[in-house]
């Protein structure tokens, strides 16, 4: 099927100017043009009212239609006894007597001549008596009628140049507009995966494309920190996942080249206790990447009250530290109860590790958001280190042996992304001794 209007945006938005304009001006033109000669007409009527309302007055003061053409010096009028056929008027008046400027064609019917004709009005009118019906006419003004014709050949060809004009300038305006959408679209169009730290010119006319350019350098740098952050992640994964694959196979091999000189059992246990350490890594990559891409979990009205005692009771007390718990307030949020669990499991594990004696869990209510907060009295978590230890893989003691106590760096990775998508937030605020977690939540 044909295309009717051409593919170019610049082409379509000239066409469109031009014949907008042109709708507009020849309205406009029209307008103009019928206003003149409405002004015309309006003024030859009001002098055709006032010599026929004269020539009726004359009547009426009892002067005779043959006095009349005497007395008046000027044509267009018509005297006659009546509007109908019997109006006075011979049936054939012929020449009929020439008075002054008037033809008498009978006592009751004179002609001022000229009468009517081209570009003329009559008016009408009739006598008090009714014995006389008057019509008087009177041209329009020529040198108004010459106004009007000049202004009509000059818009003839005034408004489809004028609207060429509109059209040209707005081509032009689109050309130049589009040149910046040019110079973006050939920048993104040479962006590949591996130099998304380029970025698109940003022109300075701060206009919608200038804000187009903006947001899409935005989400260029949304783009590059995505990949940046999936490399390392995916590189931080796969180490994780070669560690214990590594020793796996280090004690299959020395037990295969030395079955009689080995414990096979304590082997085997280590390979267990790798094998679980594989497989929660693996349970907690899938459940971020779960996270990563959004997708819903069942929402329903969870009681964290319910969640943190059920938690307590449940966790395998360490040796040499307390859990206490406070319980201020009963908040209800709208959640899963499974993974809100696993944030204070993870929270909870964390202080675990790092304090010396006690582990704090308070759960209170305030401004609409339930408030859970995890402390320990450990040494404290720095505070240029607040934000990175949300990041995922991350461990802050240097010293620490990558092992099950140690555990896999994506605790509070996860726990944060779990209070993200529930449409919360987990920060580190300050606290006198040990690091303290705060977790709030928008009641339900």
């Amino acid at each position: 099927m044909a295309r009717l209007l051409p593919r170019s945006t610049r082409w379509r938005v000239a066409l469109f100017a031009s014949l907008a304009s042109a709708l507009v001006l020849g309205l406009g033109s029209y307008w103009f043009v019928n206003a003149l000669r409405d002004g015309l007409e309006a003024a030859a009527n009001r002098l055709a009212n006032e010599k026929a309302e004269a020539i009726a007055a004359l009547l009426d003061a009892k002067v005779t239609p043959t006095a009349v053409a005497a007395q008046l010096g000027y044509g267009g009028y018509w005297i006659t006894r009546d509007k109908g056929p019997d109006n006075g008027c011979p049936a054939d008046p012929g020449t009929g007597a020439r008075v002054g400027q008037a033809f008498v064609y009978a006592p009751d019917c004179v002609l001022g001549w000229p009468f009517g004709g081209e570009n003329t009005v009559v008016s009408q009118s009739g006598t008090t008596d009714g014995k006389h019906f008057v019509q008087a006419s009177a041209p329009l003004d020529p040198i108004g009628l010459e106004t009007v014709a000049t202004a009509q050949r000059i818009l003839w060809g005034g408004v489809p140049a004028a609207a060429l004009l509109v059209g040209g300038v707005a081509w032009f305006a689109v050309r130049r507009s589009l040149r910046a959408v040019g110079a973006i679209r050939a920048e993104v169009d040479g962006i590949r995966a591996q130099d998304l730290g380029r970025r698109v010119p940003v022109p300075d006319s701060g206009d919608e494309i200038t804000a187009l350019a903006v947001t899409m350098n935005e989400m260029l740098a949304r783009l590059d920190r995505s990949v940046r952050r999936q490399s390392r992640f995916t590189a931080d994964a796969s180490h994780e996942l070669r560690t214990p694959l590594a020793s796996m196979r280090t004690q299959l091999e020395v037990q295969l080249a030395h079955p009689d000189r080995l414990d096979w059992r304590h082997s085997f246990e280590n390979a267990v206790l790798d094998v679980t350490r594989m497989e929660a890594l693996a349970s907690d990559l899938l459940l971020l990447s779960k996270l990563d891409a959004d997708q819903p979990a069942g929402r329903e009205p969870v009681a964290l009250a319910d969640v943190v005692t059920g938690h307590v009771a449940a966790r395998l007390p360490r040796d040499g530290v307390e859990v206490r718990t406070e319980i201020e307030a009963t908040p209800v949020v709208r959640g899963h109860a499974g993974r809100l669990e696993r944030v204070l499991r993870n929270l909870a594990d964390n202080a675990e590790r790092h304090a010396e004696s006690r582990v704090t869990i308070t759960l209170s209510a305030t401004g609409g958001e339930a408030v859970l907060t995890v402390q320990d009295d450990g040494p404290g978590i720095p505070a240029e280190h607040r934000e990175a230890v949300f990041d995922r893989f991350v461990r802050l003691d240097a010293d620490r042996a990558r092992d099950d106590d140690g555990g896999s760096g994506l605790g509070l990775a996860i726990a944060a992304e779990i209070a993200r998508t529930h449409g919360g937030t987990l920060r580190v605020t300050e606290s006198t001794s040990g690091a303290r977690l705060e977790l709030r939540l928008p009641l339900a």
